[in-house]
């Protein structure tokens, strides 16, 4: 466990089409922890660096690409209606492949990318349990085919390798869960306080049985 001094570095990774709210739980929650965890930063990562085009016509920037992806302490795959194209990229499966899988987590429909990878196969895992928009079956079922152990959850570490979170607002306690595995519950108790989510946070964990 790291002492609230030592330096973590959190990679998100970023396609077209994700869902900016995947990115604000995310590195907006990292940027506030940094508030209290001063060594803790996020950084963007994406099959190419520089421009990605989000869900709903935002943009944002890609530090660094596939290839040239610092070492990290956790890699977060957010979700979003661009995931129906990266289970089908081999550049992003690949990736994730060669990726140490204890250290990799996944936010709604990125636990899809995750299961296409074959990363999630015989493990208990998440994601978003309601079809939207044109989807014709749930991501949950979905996931469900790419053989992983679903459970209809807010949030599913089923120990060493990927942990799931469940829709797009558990984003928010997915990056909080990480931030204990890192620093310890103390520490994540505090960011939770910081950013006033920690009445639902404890809720939410109640709903677990933790």
């Amino acid at each position: 466990m790291l002492n609230r001094d030592d330096p973590a570095v959190i990679a998100v990774l970023l396609y077209d089409g994700v869902e900016p709210i995947d990115i604000g739980g995310t590195i907006g929650v990292i940027s506030m922890a940094s508030r209290v965890l001063p060594g803790i930063r996020a950084v963007a990562v994406a099959e190419r660096a520089g421009p990605v085009a989000c869900a709903g016509g935002l943009t944002v920037k890609a530090d660094y690409r596939f290839d040239a992806v610092p070492d990290y302490d956790a890699l977060i795959v957010t979700g979003g209606p661009g995931w129906q194209r990266e289970v089908s990229n081999p550049v992003m499966l690949d990736f994730l492949r060669s990726q140490p899988a204890g250290r990799l987590a996944s936010v709604c429909t990125g636990a899809l990318i995750l299961g296409a990878a074959g990363l999630l196969t015989g493990r208990a895992a998440t994601t978003r349990r309601q079809a939207v928009g044109l989807e014709a079956r749930s991501p949950l079922d979905l996931l469900a085919d790419m053989g992983a152990s679903t459970r209809p959850a807010q949030l599913v570490d089923d120990g060493p390798g990927p942990f799931t979170a469940g829709g797009v607002s558990m984003a928010i306690d997915g990056t909080l869960h990480l931030i204990g595995r890192l620093y310890g519950e103390e520490a994540q108790a505090e960011v939770a306080r910081v950013i006033e989510y920690d009445r639902a946070f404890a809720a939410n964990r109640a709903a677990l049985g933790r």
